[in-house]
């Protein structure tokens, strides 16, 4: 469909900030709009070369700002919505869920409402395969899987799902959700696994391993699920779900070792810290809907995404200072203080299940 001027909230974060990258370099006349509140993970720096673009207009502001919204999509003459606004990390959601509730639920309708109000031609929400639940050892989520969230972000996640699903159903509003898998890539903040490792260990400084390292993660370049994006809102049928993995399966202590490998660094490296609260034991999706409807399909291998991602983080020192500074050292302090060190026999137990 054609899209003349999009309003993409969170636009500062990891993944936006992909998506408008994107979305400029096309050869195309959309006109990306820009709202971010500018939290700890948003960050300037990651649109710096697109600053001065036609085609693009930043402007700081909460999505749950009504008159702010309104405005916006007012002034802009906005057609499509994409929201990637959230608040996003289970760690910090398990010390203070609040600004989980408030961005990523009331943050969701006060956008609905003033898209529905605006008549907007498509609104996509952005979510994760973290409402599913957790999964055994076997299986895949699909996009008609129960949700299951088990963490105040995923529940937060879940809800701002629903409040799309009904606007949808009730007013038949034209709303997608996406959902994906665990995203990687340059510009990730710090906070995530594998920035926070990577960074770490170019430091030479150790990377806390949750519990036993045996949880399970399907890992999708940002990039591909950037293009997913945008395939669902281009082609997207309202009303749909689709879901964006990258079908590389991994434990987070195999993420470890390669990490280790990759950098010529020490086992000696690894600290194994209690597990996180209610840790998901395995996430993995089946994306073979958005393959077969939307033409869509991961292109960049992990073996070459792992090893560009390292290369940006080593060549950007100066960004990674920038963010790994201030309150982000108080929260790592706290989350991965000395006493949640495992000793003992359980490290004894964490380390024996490492590999070769």
């Amino acid at each position: 469909m054609l899209i003349q001027n999009i309003l993409v909230t969170g636009g500062c974060g990891f993944i936006g900030s992909e998506f408008i990258r994107q979305q400029l370099r096309l050869p195309e006349t959309t006109t990306i709009v820009n709202l971010d509140k500018l939290t700890y993970a948003g960050n300037l720096e990651n649109l710096a070369t697109f600053r001065s673009h036609p085609r693009y207009v930043f402007h700081r502001g909460d999505i749950t700002d009504r008159d702010c919204v309104e405005t916006l999509l007012s002034r802009y003459a906005i057609d499509a919505v994409v929201n990637f606004a959230a608040e996003s990390h289970v760690d910090r959601s398990l010390q203070n869920s609040a600004p989980f509730v408030n961005t990523n639920v009331v943050g969701t309708q006060v956008l609905l409402d003033a898209s529905r109000n605006a008549k907007v031609s498509r609104f996509l929400q952005v979510s994760t395969d973290e409402v599913y639940g957790s999964l055994g050892a076997t299986g895949f989520f699909v996009e008609e899987t129960s949700i299951a969230p088990n963490s105040p972000y995923s529940a937060s996640k879940a809800a701002a799902d629903m409040l799309v699903r009904a606007y949808q159903h009730s007013f038949g509003f034209p709303a997608i959700i996406t959902r994906c898998s665990d995203n990687y890539g340059p510009y990730q903040f710090p906070e995530k696994l594998l920035p926070l490792f990577i960074t770490n260990l170019l430091a030479n400084q150790s990377v806390p391993v949750y519990g036993s390292g045996q949880n399970v993660r399907d890992w999708i370049h940002v990039s591909d699920h950037c293009r997913g994006i945008d395939a669902a809102l281009r082609h997207g049928r309202p009303g749909e779900i689709y879901l964006f993995g990258g079908r590389t399966e991994k434990t987070n202590l195999e993420i470890t070792h390669l990490l280790l490998k990759l950098l010529d660094k020490p086992t000696a490296l690894i600290r194994y810290v209690a597990d996180r609260l209610g840790h998901d034991n395995r996430y993995a999706v089946d994306c073979s809907k958005s393959e077969r409807e939307l033409g869509w399909r991961p292109e960049v291998t992990f073996e070459q995404g792992i090893q560009e991602t390292i290369d940006w983080y080593r060549q950007n020192s100066a960004w990674v200072a920038n963010v790994k500074s201030g309150d982000y050292l108080d929260y790592y302090a706290r989350q991965y203080r000395q006493d949640n060190t495992l000793t003992g026999s359980s490290a004894k137990c964490a380390a024996s299940l490492s590999f070769a």
